[in-house]
């Protein structure tokens, strides 16, 4: 029996054929998967995840996609950079208990849940547990409690100053506004060489923390606040008010980089404190203390 041999040429038009067909699948579904990530970054976001000044290795990370935020997470820091969420009014804000902290498979090194032990740091929640979970339901709070979403805090900052911030935020300007952006974050100090050997094991210690609140409009309002690790916790959170563009010069970070020039530069230069009722707020006991 004799074979019937397929010329060469035949054989390449095959290979090519099924080349291409594989390509166009691999093209198109990278395309649907790009625009469904997008649509998903721009529900938690407002103008754009924050973007970088002045690209370096230090800036390089990869954004986690969680229920209810996103994280802007750095395998060279062992750190999230930022955290990004949105809050919205809810008619009866509730949540369920607190979930055991876990490890994030996603980022590169073992940042485990006792990873801090002994180190006279708390693990710091970005994206807040209880803001999360009254918001964007149980799954959202489970993975606010991922070690990607943690950074080192002093137990002052971490159980005091900062979490009253995080209560006035859920507690009275989500309820004032309706709905606010809030991004948060790291600061660290200006020479990497400097910090490089100040770790809880892998994760870089930072010197301070921000938290920026927007509220989302045709004109919109924003108060931007930076934190020491160094407080005693019973501060007034005026205490701590900055410009967005304070933040920016000492992170490196432009948070909204789809703003147009005129609106961002009025929004990041200026402290506004008009019409947040921050006065009213700014001396109240956490809800734990």
């Amino acid at each position: 029996m004799t074979r019937r041999r397929i010329p060469i040429r035949s054989r390449w038009r095959r290979q090519a054929r099924r080349f291409g067909i594989s390509l166009l699948f691999v093209v198109v579904g990278s395309g649907l998967w790009y625009a469904q990530e997008r649509d998903y970054r721009d529900q938690l976001s407002w103008m754009g995840v924050p973007t970088w000044e002045a690209p370096s290795p230090l800036t390089l990370h990869r954004v986690l996609r969680n229920q209810g935020f996103l994280v802007g997470w750095s395998d060279v820091r062992v750190s999230p950079l930022w955290v990004s969420y949105l809050l919205h009014a809810v008619e009866e804000p509730r949540a369920g208990a607190r979930p055991d902290f876990r490890r994030d498979w996603r980022t590169l090194w073992p940042i485990a849940a006792d990873s801090y032990f002994g180190s006279g740091y708390d693990r710091g929640h970005l994206a807040p547990n209880y803001a999360i979970a009254v918001v964007h339901g149980r799954e959202a709070q489970r993975d606010t409690f991922t070690m990607s979403n943690m950074s080192p805090q002093r137990p002052d900052l971490n159980r005091r100053l900062w979490q009253r911030l995080e209560e006035v935020v859920i507690d009275h300007f989500v309820p004032r506004f309706g709905v606010v952006q809030v991004i948060t974050g790291p600061v660290f100090p200006p020479r990497w060489l400097d910090n490089v050997t100040n770790r809880v094991g892998l994760v870089e210690v930072p010197e301070a923390f921000y938290k920026i609140i927007v509220v989302p409009a045709e004109e919109p309002r924003a108060l931007a606040f930076l934190m020491p690790q160094e407080v005693s916790g019973g501060e007034p959170l005026d205490d701590y008010l900055v410009s967005i563009d304070e933040v920016e010069a000492r992170t490196g970070l432009d948070f909204f980089p789809r703003l147009p020039g005129g609106v961002a530069e009025v929004l990041e230069g200026e402290v506004v404190t008009e019409g947040w009722g921050l006065d009213e707020v700014a001396r109240l006991p956490g809800r734990f203390q």
